[in-house]
């Protein structure tokens, strides 16, 4: 691609996303942590120069893949599920 000509970019809400690890499995692993927040078209793999692997991924961030709670959220217990005051 010429440094002078304009990127294309992605349809409004969609992001284009480019993954480079040193091996298929880190990049599919983190690929696979965005399909969990993000509804996402297949992905396309290739292989770097220095023997690692680039993945590109497009997901669409208008439409969630699922609901998605904080760390601190889920880290949380229930409420409700521990003796109540006059059980202590």
């Amino acid at each position: 691609m010429d440094r002078n000509e304009p990127e294309a970019l992605p349809p409004p809400g969609y992001a284009e996303v480019s993954i480079v690890a040193a091996s298929p499995d880190a990049a599919r692993m983190v690929a696979g942590i965005l399909r969990h927040s993000f509804v996402g078209g297949e992905q396309r793999s290739y292989p770097t120069p220095s023997g690692g692997t680039r993945l590109h991924l497009t997901v669409d961030t208008a439409h969630p893949a699922e609901p998605t709670r904080s760390r601190l959220a889920t880290s949380r217990p229930a409420s409700g599920t521990g003796p109540h005051a006059e059980e202590s």
